[in-house]
């Protein structure tokens, strides 16, 4: 298959700050060197990794480094990174919004961009003028955009506002008609960034629809950055992770997606408490809390369609009277959820010295695609009496595995309200 689009070594660098040197000195410098003498940016070579959590002792970043890869025509590729890994500069460069610092890009065709809210609209022109505008952009005639209007207007849901400057637009409607534009007037190449998050749920779907249409109906290419994992997974067969602005890794989307939840979540899913001041009793010390899926292997985020465990390791440093264990969960906004206490209970035994491990199987199709925190206890019953209560002890990122290789034929998608279990319904009946 023909290659679309090939990066070749691009690096961009930054100045932060300043768009210039900063000293007249540096800027004649730079000219002469580079210019006159034909050689590279002198101050390339003092450029920083661009990682926004460190202070950095150059005023010189490099926000793309070495970005080597390639794409088939006809691809469909998700572009995903923490914020500030470099990706919506990518696009840019690809976009020719900017120039790339090092390095050298080939595009086969013609590249459809929506990088930001209202990209390439004039705020004085209606939205029907910036549709002229846009396809004349892209290289269209005024009658193969003519041809389209209809089909973009009906797309965007923008019809009573069209012949209105989208100066006047929300934010929503600017996304709706932006992406109409650049996915109906036939670029080769599709370009897309994290825009979709603006609109709402219904032209969410209704645009990866179309991505999907013109990717695996039309033979065309797109290029897609967003931080919705279920759309990248969705409609996306490859993947490039970057990392402050390096590539990380290439490979299939579901792989890559599995490793940037993976890191993302590694320190909230599990906790450890190995030494004397472990949470708990005098005679009960939490030693370790993980999340595991339905083998007990440890993972770091669970799919809304399996069973995910919370395993707890504990130690009894003394023998003591039966206890039995409870859990809460809670979302993000602090709404508790659920409770559920360990029925294996026995209050008249005795509990050994040792270590003792307990998980708690949460069903699939429960929890929606969000993320939950977890709360702890060790308790007695007759009279209830709660040992200890850990406070927000893990958080539990759900994960939608839409476009998955899903196990079964259910709604993959969030649902309304909090929790979403799998009720019993029994088979229809004639009355």
């Amino acid at each position: 298959m023909a290659t679309a689009i090939e990066f070749n070594n691009i690096s961009k660098l930054y100045r932060l700050g300043l768009v210039s040197t900063g000293t007249l000195r540096h800027d004649l410098h730079r000219w002469w060197t580079m210019n006159v003498r034909g050689k590279e940016d002198p101050y390339l070579r003092i450029g920083e990794e661009n990682d926004r959590s460190v202070k950095g002792e150059s005023d010189y970043v490099w926000a793309l480094r070495d970005i080597d890869f390639k794409v088939e025509q006809g691809d469909v590729v998700g572009i995903i990174g923490k914020n500030g890994a470099g990706k919506s500069t990518l696009l840019k460069i690809l976009s020719r919004v900017t120039a790339p610092t090092t390095g050298t890009i080939r595009a086969r065709g013609r590249i459809g961009s929506l990088l930001e809210v209202g990209t390439g609209f004039h705020p004085e022109m209606t939205g029907r003028e910036n549709i002229y505008l846009n396809g004349a952009i892209l290289g269209m005639t005024k009658e193969e955009i003519s041809r389209k209007l209809d089909e973009i207007v009906d797309f965007s849901g923008c019809e009573r506002y069209l012949d209105t400057p989208v100066k006047r637009y929300s934010s929503g409607m600017m996304v709706r008609l932006g992406f109409a534009v650049a996915a109906h007037l036939d670029p080769e190449i599709l370009v897309v960034d994290e825009v979709l998050a603006v609109g709402d749920a219904e032209f969410q779907k209704k645009a990866i629809g179309k991505m999907q249409d013109v990717s695996q109906g039309e033979g065309r290419t797109v290029l897609f950055v967003s931080h919705n994992m279920a759309a990248v997974r969705s409609l996306c067969k490859k993947g490039i992770l970057l990392e402050n602005g390096r590539t990380r890794n290439i490979g299939a989307i579901s792989d890559i997606v599995d490793e940037y939840l993976s890191e993302a979540e590694e320190h909230n899913c599990r906790a450890d408490f190995p030494d004397n001041d472990a949470p708990g009793t005098e005679s009960i010390k939490l030693r370790h809390v993980q999340l595991v899926n339905d083998s007990g292997a440890p993972i770091t985020f669970g799919y809304i369609t399996d069973r995910i465990g919370i395993c707890v390791d504990y130690e009894v440093t003394a023998d003591t009277a039966a206890f039995t264990h409870g859990l809460n969960f809670f979302d993000t906004s602090g709404i508790h959820l659920f409770t559920s206490h360990d029925n294996t209970y026995c209050g008249s035994n005795m509990v050994k010295k040792g270590h003792y491990r307990t998980i708690a199987w949460i069903p699939a199709n429960l929890l929606q695609s969000r993320d939950y925190y977890l709360t702890f206890a060790f308790m007695r019953y007759s009279p209830f009496e709660v040992l200890f209560h850990s406070q927000y002890l893990i958080k539990i990122h759900m994960v939608d595995d839409l476009g998955a290789p899903t196990r079964n034929e259910r709604y993959n998608e969030d649902l309304p309200g909090l929790i979403r279990p799998v009720i019993e319904w029994s088979p229809k009946t004639n009355i």
